[in-house]
């Protein structure tokens, strides 16, 4: 019987979370107990690709991102992996019918990542739908739980609220990017520093992007909504401190959310439930 390395397997996708992620973790543990595992799996599988372009710097990055697809492959064709977080999500993808559409183009994005380097608006956005409104789409998937009407309807708003996560993590971790990994997403800073003037821009374009997510995130299923508007207040605060920041200091170091503020949007954010503001 294969239950108890099934149960394994989702814990390690849940350790992986709470491991790179304690905000993420606090916004899956809002979540319907019955959805949680499904998330976690999600999280586990864009995380390890994830850190195979950005941290394995002493090993062969290609060839063991192509490993990880290869094995992933093997698992979603074979029912099982001996890898936990492949286990997890092949079983999550088979479960939930997630389109191997999304994961091809999350694959395609990281694979980018080890290439290139700078992007135009055309890459630029391209990029975006495969590292980040892919993600939403599968977790959309699990959401809805087979609602192919509801998933339709609410594809636009998990594709924006995407967006808007990984717009905000670019301006978070500029310097990282810039300065230890070479790589500059945003293409106004092709031929320019970042200024106080362009940051505001991508401020703008971001909470743009979070005003239409707010509109889809009211209209997620009760087992979904209340973790996924947690995440949305978390990130929507990291903006904000972003903005109030001045562009020498984004270029110098990561833009935190204390531990202590993470508490309070947690409490605002369970009161507007109680309430039901959301």
């Amino acid at each position: 019987m294969k239950d108890k390395f099934d149960a394994l397997a989702r814990k390690s996708s849940r350790l992986v979370t709470k491991s790179y992620s304690t905000s993420f973790s606090i916004g899956v543990a809002l979540l319907h107990r019955s959805i949680r595992d499904a998330i976690h799996s999600i999280y586990g599988f864009v995380r390890f690709a994830d850190e195979i372009v950005d941290s394995f710097h002493d090993h062969d990055k290609k060839t063991l991102l192509e490993k990880f697809e290869q094995d992933y492959y093997i698992a979603f064709e074979q029912g099982i992996s001996l890898n936990p977080i492949l286990n997890s999500f092949q079983d999550t993808v088979k479960k939930y019918n997630i389109n191997d559409e999304l994961i091809q183009a999350f694959l395609t994005s990281m694979k980018n990542d080890l290439e290139q380097k700078e992007y135009d608006q055309e890459a630029y956005q391209a990029y975006i739908y495969g590292s980040a409104d892919v993600v939403g789409l599968m977790c959309l998937k699990v959401f809805v739980n087979g609602d192919e009407q509801l998933y339709n309807e609410l594809k636009p708003y998990a594709m924006r609220l995407g967006s808007a996560f990984q717009k905000t993590n670019f301006l978070r971790d500029l310097s990282d990017d810039i300065n230890e990994l070479h790589r500059i997403y945003f293409p106004a800073l092709r031929d320019s520093e970042m200024t106080d003037d362009i940051k505001q821009q991508i401020v703008d374009e971001i909470y743009s992007d979070y005003d239409v997510a707010l509109i889809g995130i009211q209209k997620l299923p009760p087992a979904a909504k209340v973790g996924v508007y947690a995440a949305y207040v978390y990130y929507r605060q990291l903006t904000k401190k972003i903005a109030r920041t001045k562009a020498e200091k984004v270029m110098r170091r990561r833009v935190r959310i204390s531990n202590y503020r993470k508490t309070w949007l947690l409490a605002k954010t369970l009161l507007a439930a109680k309430m039901r503001l959301i």
